[in-house]
């Protein structure tokens, strides 16, 4: 159990990799990123890709983003590029913006804690349970690699002469196919929660194991997520689910206890009994897609991770002797206003995901001019595919996704053909016989 006994704290030494030794070639850097290395490089400044990317090329793939750290301040990035802007307050980052492309430049940081006590204490503070609210401290290369999370993390490219430069131990690691913390683990997930979601993600994209010191402690320290905004808790879930490996993902935070604290009316659903498939339908089909380079909608991913929350609390007010519509309404309301408080979900989503939900009573009424009314609906494409994954899923019997297939492909003709045939293949509602009137017998 974590905190039983001391540990041996791990000793990291600086190991510089030359070119003959690893596989980073500048062929595989995007030419922006070159253009940020050399001008700061020129300009006196030391200046290394590092992290994902670098962790990246070395594991054979193509980053889709580089990351510069540099010992230049903000001011001075921002000075020598003029398509530059400062982010941040507190710690300010510059990104270097070409075209689509922007390279994230961030000024080597420090350890706070070893910082003189004498600096303004307002750059580091900690609250109750360890969280680290704030830390805005600048340091040099070998300090920003020991405050940055994983090993294989803290690894920094040098254009310069080509090296690579290892300060814990990454390249091992690397090697181990291993996630682990830079530190204590305790600690470091205590300073920030948010750490524990990154280690399932790099976990599941990656294909890694958690080393098991860094595994230890997540499940017992799980609950501190929910002192994290949840702002940025939406953030990471989107994070989490859009990069390709969801169905991998949301097993991995099953297992450490990580999805009660993201959703814990659905987790709260699952446990009383509502299946998850229809979960992991989507989030099959959510990788699909981004393999596929196709686009992922927030709204959809919320509106299946909270289905089965819509559906127990549904059943629960229709058991209680509501009207199906009403009771619809107001599960929606109950269990977006509670999942708001784990994780906020802007309007711009909550609004299209209420619609997805309704439609899935729409799309069975298709006689008449139903299908047309319902076909123009702006959220129609995104509730016919969930329909689909409803039918995958074995929620619902196999069929009206079919029949709403063929009804986009068809012609004008063709669609008044198969709405046609819905009337014909319809039970004829039996027509009750008037009981013949008494009528009261002449005088």
């Amino acid at each position: 159990m974590p905190g039983n006994g001391k540990k041996k704290a791990r000793t990291y030494q600086r190991r510089e990799i030359p070119r003959d030794q690893h596989n980073v070639s500048r062929s595989v850097i995007s030419e922006p990123a070159k253009k940020v290395l050399h001008r700061l490089n020129k300009s006196g400044y030391e200046a290394y890709l590092v992290g994902g990317g670098v962790r990246d090329i070395l594991l054979g793939g193509k980053p889709k983003d580089f990351d510069i750290a540099t010992n230049a301040t903000p001011e001075e990035v921002h000075d020598l590029f003029r398509n530059s802007r400062l982010i941040g307050r507190r710690f300010r980052i510059v990104h270097v913006v070409f075209g689509r492309e922007v390279i994230e430049v961030t000024t080597f940081r420090g350890n706070a804690a070893e910082a003189d006590t004498d600096t303004d204490d307002d750059d580091r503070r900690t609250s109750e349970h360890g969280l680290l609210l704030r830390d805005n401290v600048y340091g040099n290369q070998e300090e920003d690699a020991l405050r940055r999370d994983f090993t294989v993390n803290a690894l920094y490219y040098c254009i310069r002469d080509f090296t690579v430069i290892d300060f814990a131990n990454g390249i091992e690691d690397l090697r181990n196919r291993q996630l682990r913390l830079i530190g204590d683990p305790e600690t470091r997930y205590r300073e920030d929660p948010v750490r524990m979601l990154r280690a399932i993600r790099f976990a599941a994209k990656l294909g890694f194991d958690i080393e098991p010191e860094t595994e230890a402690p997540i499940g017992e320290l799980a609950p501190l997520l929910t002192h994290i905004p949840p702002a940025r808790l939406f953030d990471e879930v989107l994070k989490l689910f859009s990069a390709g490996h969801g169905e991998a993902t949301y097993d991995l935070l099953t297992r450490y206890n990580l999805l009660e604290p993201l959703f814990p009316e659905t987790v709260r659903a699952i446990e009383s009994g509502e299946p998850d498939e229809l979960i992991r339908q989507a989030l099959r089909n959510t990788d699909a897609r981004i393999a596929q380079g196709k686009s992922v909608t927030p709204y959809f991913l919320f509106a299946a991770m909270l289905w089965p929350a819509l559906q127990a609390e549904w059943h629960r007010r229709q058991d209680n002797g509501d009207p199906v519509q009403p009771a619809l309404h107001g599960a929606i309301g109950k269990v977006i206003g509670r999942q708001v408080q784990a994780t906020s979900i802007p309007k711009r989503f909550s609004g299209p995901m209420k619609e997805i939900w309704e439609l899935q009573m729409r799309l069975p009424r298709r006689q008449g001019k139903r299908a047309f009314a319902t076909m123009t609906h702006p959220r129609f494409r995104a509730a016919y595919d969930f329909l689909l994954v409803r039918e995958a899923s074995g929620e619902i019997e196999p069929g009206l996704g079919q029949w709403w297939t063929e009804f986009q492909q068809e012609d004008e003709r063709g669609q008044e053909r198969m709405l046609s045939q819905l009337s014909t293949d319809a039970p004829k509602k039996r027509r009750r016989r008037r009981k013949p009137v008494k009528r009261p017998a002449q005088q």
